[in-house]
Order: structure tokens, then sequence, then C-alpha cells
């Protein structure tokens, strides 16, 4: 059946042709993924179709109300919180104070069978949604959007390339950015050379095509030689040198070999010497 996703929002029109292109149209033409939008005014009770409401204890902006959200995760058929086997379906509310999506969170979305993501609006969302009916909160970064429509897009993209047959080849999601580490613990273990490897939760590493020089910088050398030991250490020092400058903060649980936290401290006595602005050329690490 592939993994279902159920958006609920006030404005299901922002997803207009958000997901007919691409890997996405792709992954539902080939029956891998499927999208549903459910309209939250669908689910109320009066005549004017109300989903907020002011707040108690007063301040700016509305509240969403928690009744038409009930509504509509039991008109889903979703099982009841205390109920819900949370490995095969979940409930998400999409919103600032959730904990931070990241990759490791997609994977463990993409072996669901089916998400149901809340898109919070106005000033916020009723706690009782969170209490009661949502199994987490989860916010895109440290930022804040006018809904959890966008970040409900960025959920769903992040998920599905994570599931078996979408990419064209299952392997291309752990050769990038923040890519799982078990295909470079195996490279590893078979001291495999090959050109690439699992980012072991690093950024991914520089790429380059044709052609081989553009407005006067050439592709470095080393990419030309055919010796894949070579190039496969060049990569990973260029994806240690671009998240140590990008990203240091996931270097504290990247995997890490002993040749990894030498050629960092390198990078960081340099750092120290030369002033965090100063860029080294491509061939120099």
């Amino acid at each position: 059946m592939g993994l279902r996703f159920d958006i609920v929002t006030i404005f299901p029109g922002l997803f207009a042709g958000m997901f007919d292109y691409g890997v996405v149209k792709r992954a539902r033409d080939g029956g891998l993924l499927s999208i549903a939008l459910h309209d939250l005014r669908t689910f109320t009770g009066d005549r004017h179709r109300t989903v907020d409401d002011r707040p108690f204890g007063g301040g700016e902006g509305m509240v969403l109300k928690p009744e038409p959200l009930a509504a509509a995760v039991e008109h889903l058929g979703v099982a009841r919180k205390p109920d819900r086997n949370t490995a095969s379906e979940t409930v998400i509310l999409l919103s600032a104070q959730g904990k931070k999506f990241s990759q490791q969170t997609a994977r463990s979305l993409a072996q669901c069978e089916r998400v149901v993501l809340l898109c919070g609006r106005y000033e916020g969302v009723d706690e009782r949604v969170t209490e009661l009916i949502a199994d987490r909160e989860l916010s895109i970064g440290d930022y804040v959007l006018s809904g959890g429509e966008l970040a409900a897009a960025i959920v769903i993209d992040a998920t599905m390339r994570l599931l078996p047959g979408v990419l064209g080849n299952d392997a291309s999601s752990e050769y990038e950015s923040f890519g799982a580490s078990d295909a470079l613990l195996a490279a590893r273990a078979t001291d495999e050379l090959r050109s690439t490897h699992g980012a072991g939760g690093l950024l991914d590493y520089p790429h380059y095509t044709r052609p081989a020089a553009f407005r006067g910088l050439a592709v470095p050398q080393v990419l030309s030689s055919g010796n894949h030991d070579q190039i496969r250490r060049w990569r990973r020092k260029q994806a240690l040198k671009k998240t140590f400058a990008n990203r240091p903060d996931l270097l504290a649980s990247a995997d890490l070999t002993a040749d990894d936290r030498k050629f960092l401290q390198t990078l960081k006595e340099q750092n120290l010497e030369t002033g965090p602005g100063d860029a080294q050329s491509e061939d120099s690490v």
C-alpha cells in the first residue's frame, strides 16, 4: 500500500501542485506514497466554520480550537492515542514549540504505514491537542512560520525519499548529507575502496561535473585521477571541512575515526591561525 500521509489544514489549496513534480510524483504514481488533504473547517460544528478562538488568560492572536482537530483525526479512523501503535501510525502536530525535525526522525517516519500531519496556525494550537491527540510536536527549525503547511511538505519530502524504491538507487540516501553511518561502517569492515561512503552524520562533500574548468576555477585534480582510494579520502576530508565550517554542532555526534579527529584538529589549528574567514583551496586538504 505504501506510506500514507494525511494533512489536516485550513488551507488545502496551499498544496496545489506541490506534490505533482519530481521524485514525489514518481513515488505517488508508483504506489509507494499517497497523500490526502483534509480541510479542517469541514470538521467544525457551526455555520461560520470556526476553527479558532481567543486565548484564555489574554494575549495576542488567536488559538486553534481542539474540537475540529479531534474530529478530523477521529474521522480518519486513527486509533485513540492510548491505543495507538506509533510504529505503524502516528499523529504529528507541526509547531514552533516542537522537537526539531531531523534525518533520524525522517527515517523513523519512513517505517510507518500512516502519518497524520496537523498544521498549526495563528498564535498556536490548544495544548490539549498535544496532550490528547498528537503523539509528538515537530518543528523544522528555529524560526516561526505562518503555519505548518510548508513544514508538512518538508516532512513528507524528506521522509518519502527514504522509502525503498523511491530513488533510482536506494543507496543514494545513504551517500549524502546526514546519511546513515551503516554504509560507512560496512566499507570499513571490508576495506572496500569506493569513491563514496555514508556521511556518518556529516554534511555531504562538494560535487563537481562538466565542464572541467568554469570561469577560471578547475575541478580538483584528484577527482580526475581515477584513484578511488584517493578520491574517497579527499571526499571524506572535504565533508569534514564543510561540516566544520557550516555545522560544527554535528561533529559531536558524527561517526569519526582517529584520522577524522586528527584532521579536524588540524582545521581547528588553522582556523585559530588564519581566522574563520580565510578559506583554503580545495586541493589543500
